[in-house]
């Protein structure tokens, strides 16, 4: 039982990722006129039939109402680096072969990921300067992968703060969320003072 609740766990866990950088357009519920071109649901339109329910399950709203959330934040570049820190939260299940093929999924180019840089506040040998920084974008809690850090909630970075890894050569350091006091990952180009 256990190793059938894993492989849907990671399924659900691609899935999910898939979808967060699929454009609108591309949704089944979008095809067919389920939600608009913002993944705003249409209330005039019924799930009257079995192909409708199965674009617009309770996964599929979850999916598209947290895609919305995230969309409202302004980040430009820093997308790709909070994408790279949610990357991070799953390769120790799916390793970089994993990684890699959701990237691909995603039409998203690894070389995207090489243009991301921020070193304002980085010190020697990549460690993070210590100190009080705030979020672009929203993230996830490590622990759960459930509660938010929101922009511009406030994390803490700690003395001595290197990289703990990296996904296609973009750095992730681990940081205390201020709210929760719970650790989140975050790389460099995602923190603003």
């Amino acid at each position: 039982m256990g190793i059938l609740k894993r492989a849907a766990d990671i399924t659900y866990t691609f899935r999910f990722i898939r979808m967060m950088a699929m454009d609108w357009k591309d949704w089944d519920a979008y095809k067919l006129g389920i939600i608009d071109e913002n993944g705003k649901r249409q209330k005039n339109v019924k799930l009257d039939n079995d192909e409708k329910k199965s674009a617009y399950t309770t996964f599929i709203r979850l999916a598209a109402n947290l895609k919305r959330i995230v969309a409202k934040f302004p980040g430009g570049g820093s997308k790709l680096g909070s994408f790279a820190s949610a990357l991070f939260l799953i390769k120790e299940k799916v390793g970089q072969k994993g990684i890699e093929d959701i990237c691909k999924k995603c039409n998203i180019e690894v070389l995207d990921f090489l243009n991301e840089k921020n070193e304002w506040f980085l010190l020697d040998e990549k460690q993070l300067s210590p100190g009080i920084y705030r979020v672009k974008n929203a993230k996830l809690i490590n622990e759960s992968c459930a509660e938010l850090v929101w922009p511009k909630d406030q994390i803490r970075i700690q003395d001595e703060c290197y990289p703990i890894g990296d996904v296609f050569g973009v750095d992730i350091y681990e940081a205390l969320h201020v709210n929760t006091n719970k650790q989140v990952y975050v790389t460099a180009s995602e923190l603003i003072r």
